[in-house]
């Protein structure tokens, strides 16, 4: 087990809960606790520290929603790798991880040639029932899964090969194709997992998801792939800068 010293000041403003919270946050955000890394248990944070389990309890609680730390049952609890941050631009998310040293790794989970769903057809401009190129992927940073991806490209685009998919990101076999991608439509939202979406990304059945739609469109306004994917909210978020107008 493992944690760093702690000093409460009994005589100070703040709840005591508060101050063992933040002084744990702070030695995982200092790198002293690293993801993986148990801490000890209630019983035994309460009489290192002389605190009320209560008091130990609710400080845990305070680090578990702020998404640092996780209870797993027959493990403990232990810290958890941070939250990926992403800005909302016209990028891909393989690239993106690959800036940011997260080792992006994929499994394709499907790549065929299917009929193109009709809620499809309409963002791509085909008939319903056109022939599109159907890409469905596991995205992993650093071994870890975190999103899943499913697009759809017009059959004629480009070919797209299994081993493209696993070696780079779909925008960068665009880019190679000499497609450039110019602006897109994104729609960004919030559901629960299902059963099998919490087994493939290591989350519970129910467990909050972001989910992000996109058609993205090239220099010459052809629109070029529509996306919709889901991402582990625990794990990731969307940063969005605005500006008066």
């Amino acid at each position: 087990m493992t944690g760093p010293e702690i000093a409460v000041d009994r005589s100070s403003p703040v709840p005591l809960y508060f101050q063992v919270a933040e002084q744990f946050a702070a030695a995982i955000q200092r790198g002293d606790l690293a993801p993986g890394d148990r801490l000890d248990s209630e019983l035994q944070l309460a009489d290192r520290l002389g605190l009320s389990r209560p008091t130990v309890r609710q400080a845990i609680q305070h680090l578990v929603d702020k998404g640092l730390i996780v209870r797993r049952r027959g493990v403990g609890t232990e810290v958890v790798r941070s939250t990926i941050r992403r800005s909302v631009e016209l990028t891909s998310l393989y690239d993106d991880l690959l800036r940011a040293g997260q080792q992006p790794t994929t499994s394709v989970l499907e790549l065929a040639t299917v009929p193109c769903p009709p809620e499809v057809a309409s963002a791509l401009g085909v008939p319903a029932g056109a022939e599109t190129q159907h890409v469905r992927r596991l995205r992993f940073a650093a071994g870890e899964p975190l999103a899943v991806m499913e697009n759809w490209l017009p059959a004629e685009l480009v070919t797209v090969t299994m081993e493209a998919l696993q070696a780079k990101g779909l925008y960068a076999i665009l880019r190679a194709a000499r497609i450039n991608i110019r602006g897109a439509h994104q729609r960004i939202g919030a559901r629960a997992a299902t059963t099998v979406e919490g087994q493939m990304l290591g989350e519970r059945r129910g467990a909050p998801l972001l989910t992000m739609s996109r058609t993205a469109y090239d220099d010459r306004d052809r629109c070029v792939e529509h996306g919709a994917h889901i991402y582990r909210a625990s794990r990731y978020a969307l940063d969005v800068t605005v500006a008066e107008r």
